[in-house]
């Protein structure tokens, strides 16, 4: 009876540990890791890095890394920020800004161990914004148009009443001073590459995080956009990395495009749709570069084949649904990349209207004079402009510094060159896939690599 019992709770409880454990295995040389920073960090060299994993790692169509696992690294050097030290120079802040350089040395793993990692160096962190294709639009221009402009007016109010908005109050502020100390911002992420293979026991998957409960978003809140997920048995939703850069700066109409599929699907009998390592090739079908006047870049791009190992290749149409980018673009219902709406109007405006308040000869009081200087003079440049207001007593001095802030607005909104659309290599996209055209792959028909 004894017996009976104790094989009973090996069988029920042997699912459960199978199921919730990564298994053994190597990551090869050249894999991606995409990490990103969960808080704020001091800007300098040494600082310690502790960033979780935002992808799961998959080898042979296994998970042998989950997404959130910690990989812990360093920064090694500081790099000048030339093009943002100049910017901020004209507007009174003197701060010598830097890209700080970073190597990860270390993978966490759940039971408390570390496994060594050799991985290249980043110097391009900066947050990810993940685009995703709104489902196609509908009703006339001008009714697009007024969604365009709302979106812009939720991100505007979103700035003052969004969650952070203490933490935004007060980089606002150092942002006025000359000299303040940096940071390397939360939610920064850096895409290395293993430079040797990294071999894995097999481990616990960490626990799944708790959903956190739905609310109804605030009016000054953009309402999240959901991909929309193919109809059954009409294609595959693939995730797949960019083998190389992609840029409207630097790319071609008809290049020849590649990206990796970094996770397998599955079909409903558990044998392997697609399988991890299979490859998606395309070309760029236009691009023009981002031109004067706030003109952004163009780049469109799609896929036709589906390469899988020892199967023969299909013929595909696909749709970007989704794309990780450093730059906040955005996606059309089509899956073309372009820049997000600007607010182009409402900061040159106000700034402008700052400017001209010591114009506005005030003969009831030299103090409200004098606090109107100040306030032009913080338009232009800052706590700098503001103590020259307030010290030179001059209200066309004031006014001067002030239209100079309103005429930087205006120059890098309406004059400079506008946004680039830039993927670089490793990039996480999202594939949608029309509906397949062979039989699907079992997992005992697949080769080893």
């Amino acid at each position: 009876m004894i017996c009976s019992r104790a094989l009973l709770f090996v069988l029920a409880v042997l699912p459960s540990t199978v199921l919730c454990q990564t298994e053994a295995g190597t990551i090869p040389a050249g894999t991606p890791l995409v990490l990103t920073l969960d808080d704020h960090l001091p800007m300098r060299r040494g600082e310690s890095i502790r960033a979780p994993l935002l992808y799961p790692i998959y080898v042979d169509n296994k998970l042998l890394l989950d997404k959130g696992a910690i990989v812990t690294g360093a920064v090694v050097a500081l790099r000048p920020d030339r093009g943002r030290r100049t910017r901020a120079v004209l507007g009174g802040d003197f701060t010598p800004f830097h890209k700080p350089v970073v190597r990860f040395t270390k993978i966490e793993l759940p039971d408390g161990s570390t496994v060594p990692l050799a991985s290249s160096e980043a110097a391009d962190g900066a947050p990810i914004y993940r685009a995703i294709a709104p489902a196609h639009a509908n009703g006339s221009f001008l009714h697009r148009e007024f969604a365009a402009g709302l979106t812009v007016a939720r991100s505007d109010v979103a700035i003052f009443l969004g969650p952070g908005k203490g933490d935004r109050l007060v980089q606002f502020i150092y942002s006025q001073i000359p000299y303040h100390p940096e940071r390397i911002e939360k939610d920064t992420a850096w895409t290395v590459e293993t430079t040797a293979p990294v071999h894995l026991p097999a481990q616990p998957a960490l626990p799944v995080a708790a959903e956190p409960p739905t609310r109804k978003p605030h009016f000054w809140e953009p309402h999240p956009v959901v991909a929309q997920p193919p109809a059954k048995d009409s294609g595959w939703i693939v995730q797949a990395y960019l083998a190389g850069p992609l840029s409207s700066e630097t790319s071609t109409g008809g290049q020849t495009i590649t990206a990796v599929v970094a996770e397998p699907i599955y079909n409903p009998d558990h044998s392997i749709a697609v399988p991890q390592g299979a490859t998606l090739t395309g070309s760029v079908t236009r691009a023009r570069p981002a031109r004067a006047f706030g003109k952004a870049g163009v780049l469109n791009f799609n896929f036709q084949q589906l390469v899988i190992p020892d199967a023969a290749t299909q013929t595909v149409e696909t749709r970007l649904t989704g794309a990780d980018s450093a730059a906040d673009i955005a996606l059309s219902s089509e899956g073309a990349p372009k820049a997000k709406p600007q607010d182009k109007v409402s900061v040159p405006l106000f700034l402008a209207l700052l400017a001209g308040r010591p114009l506005d000869q005030d003969h009831h009081g030299a103090l409200r004079q004098t606090g109107k200087n100040g306030a032009g003079g913080a338009a232009g440049l800052g706590l700098v402009g503001t103590i020259v207001g307030l010290a030179g007593g001059s209200p066309n001095v004031a006014a001067g510094i002030g239209y100079w802030g309103a005429a930087r607005a205006v120059y890098y909104r309406w004059i400079a060159r506008g946004q680039k659309i830039t993927f670089a290599k490793d990039t996480r996209i999202v594939v949608e896939t029309t509906p397949r055209r062979s039989a699907a792959i079992k997992p005992a028909t697949m080769a080893a690599p």
